[in-house]
């Protein structure tokens, strides 16, 4: 599998998580948790900055890159 971490050729926000592996009938297996800690980092197309994060603080990261970067560069601008 190819690096997904955005950069500069390809901004944007990515968000990994590795699931934990339930049996198929285990009804556990529903439950919001991974076997590591979540982990998100972005680099925005339209100012540069990059930023990445682990855990609790990566909820913070994705709220900062809706708010500020990404898609925030875009509004006001005509198509």
């Amino acid at each position: 599998m190819s690096d997904l971490t955005p950069n500069e050729k390809t901004p944007g926000l990515h968000i990994s998580a590795e699931p934990i592996y339930r049996r198929h009938d285990d009804p556990g297996r529903w439950w919001q948790s991974t076997a590591t800690a979540p982990k998100a980092s972005y680099h925005c197309g339209g100012c540069g900055k990059s930023e990445s994060a682990t855990g609790n603080d990566a909820a913070g990261l994705i709220d900062d890159y809706k708010t500020n970067h990404g898609p925030a560069h875009n509004r006001g601008r005509r198509s």
